[in-house]
């Protein structure tokens, strides 16, 4: 509805009695300026000054620098040096180096040896900074031998760690670190240092070496049994010193060996089977196991160490998940053994619980927990939900289930088996 002075009243936009008319010279024969203003006249048309130099401030040219003899201006070098000069100062030295060649090559041994003072500093002014370089790179750069996909957490992983262990000082190598997991539902850890985390990766890595047909990191050294505590352990044991940032060097080139090894084969390998000796893993799941551990355990040296580190990129961290709720129900299954109560025909389905992973590498996950059937949404009977990264860390033992941030909605029965499930995953 029209309001006072819209379409419908007698005084327009311009006043009382303008009428709103589309003749422009109708405001000027009734005393009233025009309804279109007519252009600003510049600051040279109006017979005004213009403003001085020093009126504008900044643009007022600097003041010329002082005049010093040249026995001053070569005192004033450390200082201009370490730029402790006043910059009055500053300006007599650089306009004086311009004309004595003789200060000009003693202010630049005099920088050189500033330079010298200050120890090299990591190129990560933000420490979060070669991680998102690395994640970038991976998502734009083409190989010129595309690596499989499920090869790709295991490469980005051993990149990020081998940048955290560039940035690290000798010292650092050897700060302790404590590995922790479950065993036997209770929680079991293993003080090393940095440099025996990296042996530890190192020879658990070798099982996919071997796998591969690639030299074994042990080499002559006996291992009273094939599986990677026993390895490590054999490793540790054989190893007339500690470990120092030496084994960083055949880590590296293992990680990589891996990596080249399986694009060569065009991914057509990943079924091949990898021994863990208590269980075995097809190739493409255990590349995805390895990355994981080389996550785990790079948080655990940066903890160690001080040093901020991000999560896998999220369709990795997906991927780990992926492969954790896929071998809960074999986990589940060993757990009860001797308890027939959870048990159905081959094939058929049985109670389930969904595992709803939130945030990073998010998804929902139908947990069978009658074994051997099948996952069924018409027979759920639990609802769990974590945070991706949450649950990552329950599935490396770093997190107890019973402290573990689920929601949790069912049978409480079904939740705490599937939460100690995922607690007996993890391994040293």
């Amino acid at each position: 509805m029209p309001g006072p002075g819209g379409p419908g009243s007698a005084d327009g936009p311009d006043g009382p009695g303008s009428g709103g008319g589309d003749d422009p010279g109708r405001g000027r024969e009734s005393g009233h300026p025009p309804r279109i203003p007519l252009p600003r006249s510049s600051v040279e048309d109006g017979g005004r000054p213009l403003p001085s130099l020093e009126e504008l401030g900044d643009l007022a040219p600097r003041p010329a620098p002082p005049a010093l003899e040249h026995h001053v201006l070569k005192a004033l070098l450390g200082a201009w040096a370490l730029a402790a000069c006043s910059p009055e100062e500053t300006a007599a030295v650089e306009d004086h180096l311009g004309t004595c060649g003789t200060c000009a090559d003693e202010a630049l041994r005099l920088r050189e040896a500033v330079g010298l003072l200050h120890p090299p500093e990591s190129l990560d002014l933000d420490p979060g900074l070669r991680t998102r370089v690395l994640t970038v790179s991976f998502d734009r750069r083409p190989p010129r031998i595309p690596v499989p996909e499920w090869a790709g957490p295991y490469d980005a992983e051993t990149a990020r760690l081998d940048a955290l262990l560039q940035d690290i000082g000798d010292a650092e190598w050897h700060a302790p670190v404590r590995l922790r997991w479950f065993e036997a539902d209770k929680e079991t850890t293993r003080r090393t240092t940095v440099a025996g985390v990296i042996a530890h990766l190192l020879t658990v890595d070798g099982l996919v070496a071997l796998a591969l047909g690639l030299d074994d990191p042990l080499g002559d050294i006996p291992s009273a049994a094939p599986t990677p505590a026993e390895r490590t352990e054999a490793y540790w044991a054989a190893s007339h010193f500690p470990p120092t940032r030496s084994v960083r060097g055949p880590w590296r080139e293992q990680s990589h060996d891996l990596v080249r090894t399986v694009s060569f084969t065009g991914g057509s390998s990943g079924s091949l089977p990898v021994s863990y000796g208590a269980c075995e893993l097809p190739l493409r799941d255990a590349m995805l196991d390895r990355a994981f551990e080389c996550w785990v355990h790079a948080e655990d040296i940066a903890e160690a160490v001080d040093y901020p580190y991000e999560p896998p990129a999220p369709r990795h961290l997906h991927g780990m998940i992926d492969l954790a709720a896929r071998m809960l129900p074999g986990v589940l299954t060993a757990r009860r053994r001797d308890d027939r109560r959870h048990l159905v025909p081959v094939g058929e389905p049985g109670r389930s619980l969904r595992l709803e992973i939130e945030g990073l590498g998010g998804g929902e996950w139908l947990i069978p927990l009658d074994s051997p059937g099948l996952g069924s949404a018409e027979r759920e009977v639990a609802h769990v939900a974590l945070d991706g990264v949450e649950f990552c860390r329950l599935a490396a033992g770093h997190v107890s289930p019973q402290e573990a941030a689920a929601g949790q909605v069912g049978d409480r029965e079904a939740i705490r088996d599937v939460l100690f499930a995922a607690a007996s995953l993890s391994r040293m």
